[in-house]
């Protein structure tokens, strides 16, 4: 039973982790508007998801030219899922930063980790009613 309580949890967790960091990065675009030649970013959540789920990394092989070179560290499979936004419209200095594009995204995004908090709520409320009998 625990192990069930245990994946579903962590179900929940991951959706959570990854809206908040969709929410991170879509908040850096809106702090980067009006820095030239800045590049919109976004998160595909169902991708973004679907790898953290499976645990993947996005490894990247990286050429070291000396001994002495550090090891890449893999990254994770939110950064690996991190895409840049289609320019809609260009604009003069080079950014691709679109504000009624990124309110929306944003508040779409919140929205949704909202209502993945109540979704969770109520599971935990549902489950403890149940141990005590309710």
């Amino acid at each position: 039973m625990s192990s069930r309580l245990d994946e579903a949890m962590r179900f929940h967790q991951t959706a959570l982790n990854t809206r908040a960091y969709r929410q991170q990065v879509i908040a850096s675009n809106i702090a980067n508007a009006d820095t030239p030649n800045y590049k919109a970013r976004d998160v595909d959540f169902r991708e973004a998801l679907k790898g953290a789920l499976a645990g993947k990394s996005g490894n990247l092989a990286l050429n070291t030219t000396s001994a002495r070179h550090l090891a890449a560290a893999g990254t994770s499979p939110l950064e690996a899922s991190l895409k840049f936004r289609n320019d809609q419209q260009g604009a003069v200095d080079g950014n691709t930063v679109n504000m009624d594009v990124e309110r929306s995204a944003f508040a779409e995004n919140a929205v949704q980790y909202q209502a993945s908090v109540t979704f969770i709520n109520g599971l935990i409320t549902g489950m403890q009613r149940a141990i005590q009998g309710q």
